[in-house]
């Protein structure tokens, strides 16, 4: 058994559902001191994070992932225990296996093999480990990126380990991401005896056209960069489970997926005309997860990933902002280039989540030819 699985099979045998790391991260640490790497603990309330760092030169490579993982639904529903790591032939089952500790397996493993090849490399090389990505993300990377900002410590480049990959190991890598802004509107009425309509305001009714129009709505087109700007209602509540009953109020969650072609104000605007615009007596309170980020693909980083790729695979993966957010939108507004490659995604968050064991093998000879291509 190689290093790479191994390593993989120790983390995903954890049972680190977030925001719990229950170890992983030491594992991670003790590993990575034996490189000549220094690592400082970051807990930030109920959340386990480490920075770990060889070199202080410039540039400075980071490898970016996280050790929460989902819960794993009913676990006698998988084919083997989700914290298992069990390998059948090519595939090793488990929860995190794509999503994301087989990335972090293959991150160590290359770092170690490049350490041991190029001792007298340039620049530095860090590490960015979270387990608060697959849950608020209030109290990981975004916390250590910030106490990173205020002691002006920089780094030029990150690799974020996410599954990027769509039908085979590095077809797609991220090179950005769209933004996310929630709304959580709710639209009040007049409750009252459903055959006396007359003596009741159903907010139902009287929000139904406006919804109609913010479905409607041609947000943008998107650009060169980004698919066009998505709105989409996620849930609609109102009533009181009586038939006989018209609500005083209904309840609308909705989310933006936006791209470079909007600024959350300027969505919040548009939804409060239309809600204007409609007579609605309402309250809209929004969240903002993410602002949308880009890396340039004549960037060094990028260039250095789809050569590595093409070395190790014979072929360049294609730039995508597809998918949802990741924790790159919490690094990009540093300024340094951000990118995401990672295993093939389709059995993320589901039953019976996988992994091809070649795959990481491969995985981590991408990882290391980065290595080569942007600090030898």
């Amino acid at each position: 058994m190689s290093e790479t699985i191994t390593l993989a099979q120790q983390l995903i045998q954890i049972d680190s559902i977030t925001p719990e790391d229950k170890g992983c991260q030491h594992m991670i640490a003790d590993y990575l001191s034996a490189l000549g790497f220094n690592t400082e603990h970051m807990r930030f309330a109920d959340v386990d994070n480490i920075w770990s760092r060889k070199g202080l030169d410039s540039p400075c490579l980071v490898f970016a992932g996280h050790t929460d993982v989902v819960p794993t639904g009913p676990a006698d529903a998988w084919t083997h225990p989700p914290f298992s790591a069990h390998i059948d032939g090519d595939i090793m089952y488990g929860r995190g296996t794509a999503d994301m500790k087989s990335s972090i397996a293959c991150f160590m493993v290359a770092t170690k093999r490049f350490v041991k090849d190029h001792p007298d490399h340039k620049g530095s090389i860090a590490y960015l480990i979270t387990s608060d990505e697959e849950g608020p993300a209030i109290n990981g990377t975004v916390k250590v990126v910030e106490a990173l900002e205020r002691r002006n410590e920089k780094f030029e480049y990150c690799l974020v380990g996410e599954p990027s990959s769509s039908h085979k190991l590095a077809d797609s890598i991220k090179n950005g991401r769209r933004g996310s802004l929630s709304g959580k509107l709710t639209v009040k009425g007049i409750q009252g005896h459903i055959a006396y309509p007359e003596l009741a305001d159903n907010p139902i009714h009287n929000l139904a056209p406006a919804l109609e129009q913010l479905v409607q709505v041609q947000w943008d087109h998107g650009n060169e960069y980004f698919p066009p700007t998505s709105f989409q209602v996620s849930n609609i509540n109102g009533g009181t489970g009586a038939t006989n009953v018209i609500p005083g109020d209904v309840e609308v969650l909705f989310n933006f997926r936006f791209s470079t072609e909007h600024s959350p104000e300027s969505l919040q605007e548009s939804v409060h005309a239309i809600l204007d615009h409609h007579k609605l007596e309402y309250d809209l309170q929004w969240n903002l997860s993410g602002l949308p980020f880009i890396t340039p693909a004549d960037g060094e980083l990028i260039q250095a990933v789809q050569q590595a790729s093409e070395n190790v695979l014979g072929y360049k993966p294609q730039l995508s902002t597809g998918g949802g957010t990741s924790d790159g939108r919490f690094i990009a507004p540093t300024g340094a280039q951000v990118i995401e490659l990672g295993p093939i995604n389709a059995t993320i968050h589901k039953i019976d989540e996988q992994v091809s064991v070649a795959d990481l093998e491969k995985l981590t000879d991408i990882y290391y030819q980065t290595l080569v291509n942007l600090l030898t």
